[in-house]
């Protein structure tokens, strides 16, 4: 698969120390109390968490989302109900690390119904649905049942934004992997490599180190790093272009992120002057964030850098087109978002990116990203940002 000097390289990768545990049990059951919490005082009777990363965060269970429903039905008393298709409960129960009683439905079965007599042998009408279902699903839970239906977002969003010490030390595990993949990609370049060829050594260098494998690969070269998430097709690197890789891996169902920005060669006068004013915005950044911070001020530190230095301003190019940053978690993009409008304050244990991307229009672009977590003591970083252009 790769020639034998890559090969070497990836021979001598070694993983983590220590490896870190998964979640476990008691934390999924402190999860389902603080979401019957939040349900109340959001007025609800109920919560429906729908599948992918939430039903993932609150029960173990790993389930993508498909036309056939599966879906944790939380009450704010009582245990909890995992509706799902008859033919799949052998392997939702396989997968489910806490207790909650099967609700499944035969193909020609309404799962609403389900859901419906759940609520109304209880005599509760306030449903709050997880915004990750399809409006399809959710008007036919409506119209089938006739239930008060409320959107759940700022309960999800309460739960998954504050990370805990666990959540922590595997996303800075997950992190730290892929650092490690990102220091190892200079020493596989070479003039007429391809982006495919350094994909597939990421991808494998992820699952060499620990993690269970790659949660995305953004791979450019040259004038390719002027579009935040590239152009399509393959690229072949030449001397003296700019390489940026963005990637990160998964790690007990948690990823990471991070981006490193450098060059092949020498940089021209103007590439060094704008990766110097990146990693200057990105440090306005992490001085700003902090414990009761709106989340829009963040982004505002880092517009005012680059219009100091005759960028932007707003999302003008060159200048930064988009946010600043993203929460992370077990999804690669999650709440908060550091961007303008967002008032949401900075609280312990948020997580969120910080790569305030500049593009300089059809030549080059530049991203620095690592990421943030919040403590009472103020912002720490994950990882500690790239020092310079010709170094990852």
């Amino acid at each position: 698969m790769f020639d034998s000097y890559m090969a070497g390289v990836l021979e001598k990768l070694t993983p983590q120390p220590d490896p870190v545990s998964s979640i476990g049990v008691r934390e999924l059951e402190a999860r389902l109390e603080k979401a019957r919490g939040l349900t109340a005082d959001f007025g609800a009777d109920a919560l429906l968490i729908g599948p992918g990363a939430s039903i993932a965060y609150f029960t173990g269970l790993s389930w993508g989302l498909s036309e056939r429903l599966t879906a944790l039905w939380l009450p704010v008393n009582g245990e909890p109900l995992l509706i799902c298709p008859y033919f799949e409960q052998g392997t939702v129960t396989a997968g489910l690390q806490i207790k909650a009683d099967l609700r499944p439905w035969h193909e020609e079965e309404s799962p609403y119904a389900l859901i419906g007599a759940a609520m109304g042998a209880r005599g509760l009408v306030k449903l709050a649905v997880d915004p990750v279902l399809p409006f399809d699903m959710v008007h036919r839970l409506g119209r089938e049942t006739g239930l008060a239906i409320s959107e759940a977002g700022p309960v999800i969003k309460a739960c998954r934004s504050r990370k805990s010490q666990t959540e922590i030390a595997i996303i800075k595990q997950a992190m730290a992997i892929t650092l490690q993949v990102q220091k190892a990609v200079p020493g596989i370049l070479r003039e007429g490599i391809t982006t495919t060829e350094v994909t597939d050594f990421i991808e494998a260098a992820h699952r060499k180190l620990g993690s269970t494998g790659s949660s995305f690969i953004i791979v450019q070269f040259g004038r390719g790093t002027a579009y935040p998430h590239g152009l399509p097709g393959v690229q072949a690197l030449k001397e003296d272009e700019l390489v940026l890789v963005d990637t990160g891996c998964w790690l007990h169902g948690y990823t990471s992120d991070l981006t490193r920005t450098y060059c092949f060669g020498k940089p021209t006068d103007e590439q060094r002057r704008i990766w110097d004013i990146e990693k200057e915005a990105q440090a306005a950044a992490f001085v700003r964030a902090g414990v009761g911070v709106p989340c829009e001020e963040v982004d505002n530190a880092v517009r005012a850098v680059l219009v100091r230095h005759g960028l932007g301003p707003d999302y003008r190019l060159p200048g930064l087109p988009h946010r600043t940053g993203h929460g992370i978690g077990m999804s690669v993009h999650e709440e908060p978002y550091i961007v303008r409008g967002d008032k949401s304050l900075l609280d312990i244990g948020m997580c969120f990116s910080d790569e305030p991307m500049i593009v300089v229009p059809d030549h080059f672009g530049i991203r620095l990203e690592d990421h943030i977590h919040i403590t009472e003591q103020g912002p720490a970083w994950f990882t500690e940002p790239q020092a310079d252009i010709l170094t990852v």
